[in-house]
């Protein structure tokens, strides 16, 4: 049974979501700050975190800054949940490496809906194939396992996605547009320096492999074939 991690402040809001998330089958498990959140995640790693931003002691972007430092709770799917409605809040949530970003007042029906479809990605792995090399660089989605040279990288959740779409994509050019839409979620009607903040990160990560991603100016970001 999926167990997921509830970090509000608000007990009204935990009881709703306990209760109809566990009609929908899954386990919960609550905490209304964010210290509490980081200890509890390490004490047993939860499958999804669901995450009130404004906390009492520490805030939310915080939380998620320190689950995604560790490499044991990197992958962990995290649905922030704000009052702040603004791209630049979603941006920035997305930024820190959030899996989905729900507004309040929000459909209870509806959150729930979008964890069963995060939880349903997570343990369905079989549409990627098994392994994916580009060079030195290895992809190994079902593992969620990224080396260059044999040697392991230390990726978030949406750092692998990101580079896993450049490589399944070897070649082809990819638009910030196209990539916010399959990577992040999201459609951005302005400017936003989100993909471009992801790759550099990315391209620090993969070091001697770096080069495998390529700036194509005024339009976006491809995956070279390795000489």
């Amino acid at each position: 049974m999926p167990r997921i991690l509830i970090v509000d402040d608000e007990p009204d809001l935990v009881r709703l979501l306990e209760y109809n998330l566990q009609q929908a089958g899954l386990e919960t498990v609550t905490c209304a700050t964010g210290e509490a959140a980081v200890s509890l995640a390490h004490a047993r790693v939860p499958d999804l975190v669901i995450l009130d931003l404004m906390l009492p002691d520490i805030s939310g972007t915080e939380v998620c800054r320190q689950l995604r430092r560790d490499p044991k709770l990197a992958a962990v799917p995290i649905v922030m949940l704000t009052a702040k409605a603004e791209e630049v809040d979603r941006v920035v949530g997305f930024e820190l490496g959030a899996d989905d970003y729900v507004t309040k007042p929000f459909s209870v029906r509806e959150l729930v809906l979008r964890v069963q479809a995060i939880l349903r990605r997570k343990q369905s792995p079989a549409a990627q194939p098994a392994h994916l090399e580009v060079g030195a660089l290895v992809l190994d989605p079902e593992a969620h396992r990224a080396l260059v040279a044999g040697q392991e990288l230390t990726l978030t959740a949406l750092e692998f996605k990101l580079l896993h779409t450049l490589a399944s994509r070897l070649g082809r050019v990819q638009s910030r547009e196209r990539l916010l839409e399959d990577v992040w979620g999201i459609t951005a009607e302005v400017e936003t320096r989100t993909v471009d903040t992801h790759v550099k990160r990315l391209r620090e990560k993969l070091g001697a492999a770096r080069d495998l991603i390529e700036t194509v100016r005024g339009v976006g970001y491809r995956m070279r074939e390795p000489e």
